[in-house]
Order: structure tokens, then sequence, then C-alpha cells
């Protein structure tokens, strides 16, 4: 990944606490795995930030190099890669979510 396409990746992730790399915005998720994200964090009421990768194809592969995760979607809070769908869920089903969120949003 080229230098500019990781400072446009960090600047992203700093313009809000909790920042979704997805399949389409938060308004109208393009699919079903981006679209579980924003319902589990809806649900938590949780402010939060997206970016479409299906327009950027150099974010949608830099965002990869720059997790070293293969999929989309991806979830930071406060710039800290947390995981995609699978363990959004899976965090959401322990708790730990709701905790995890609360702190960083504190």
């Amino acid at each position: 990944m080229d230098a500019s396409t990781k400072q446009r990746i960090e600047e992203l992730l700093a313009s809000s606490p909790v920042f979704v790399f997805m399949k389409g915005n938060k308004l109208m998720p393009q699919c079903g795995f981006s679209n579980n994200v924003v319902q589990i964090l809806n649900s938590l009421a949780v402010p939060f930030e997206t970016f479409d990768v299906l327009s950027d194809m150099e974010i949608r592969q830099g965002i990869k190099e720059f997790s070293e995760w293969p999929t989309i979607p991806q979830v930071y809070v406060n710039g800290e890669f947390i995981g995609g769908s699978d363990i959004l869920i899976e965090l959401y089903n322990s708790g730990e979510l709701r905790e995890t969120l609360a702190v960083a949003l504190a």
C-alpha cells in the first residue's frame, strides 16, 4: 500500500471513535455481513461512521493490508481493529462489545 492510501485510512479512522469499512453505508449496507455490523451497532445506540469500500478500490485493498485481515467489513474502535462481522457477533453475544464501546466512548 502506498503512503497516500495509508494516510487516507488513518484520517478516516481518526474521524470517528467507531469506524466501519464496509460494502455500502450505514443507511444502505450492500452485503449481509456489513448489514450485521450495522444492526449490532445500531442496537447498541452507538454513533459510528462508515466508508463504502465499493467506491474506492485503493481503500478496499489498502484496508486489508492495513489490518492484515482479508475480509470486509472491518470495525475499528479508537483506531484499533476489533474484527469483522463474525467477531462482532461473538463480542455482542458475550456482552464484551457493549463494555468495549462504553469504555471507548466514555
